[in-house]
């Protein structure tokens, strides 16, 4: 997802330091959540092959569930980059939203 490792007296803030047997061996510098949600989408698009936009609407209704479960669209903007990278509209991705939320419920 895009994590970086560092030395533990390099660590920063956000960083999260794991320790072995008492003794700090490395922190780990977490992304910020819109570079995850880059990554995520670049992710996905790996795993078809294809551009996100070039999918089936039923491929593209998948991945909205996808990515919903991993909590991109807790990112600000995060439903306009997805809309983006999918070739579809905000609209068309909180309908995806909605129906998979209308199932569930």
């Amino acid at each position: 997802m895009g994590a970086a490792m560092v030395p533990p007296d390099q660590a920063q803030g956000d960083d999260v330091v794991l320790s072995w047997a008492g003794e700090e061996v490395v922190a780990v510098r977490l992304p910020h959540l819109s570079d995850t949600l880059d990554h995520l989408l670049a992710d996905l698009e790996r795993r078809h092959g294809v551009p996100l936009a070039e999918l089936d609407r039923r491929t593209k209704q998948s991945v909205v569930r996808i990515l919903e479960a991993r909590g991109a669209f807790s990112v600000r903007h995060g439903v306009e980059t997805v809309a983006t990278a999918l070739g579809v509209s905000r609209f068309t991705v909180y309908n995806y939203l909605n129906r998979e939320n209308g199932r569930s419920g």
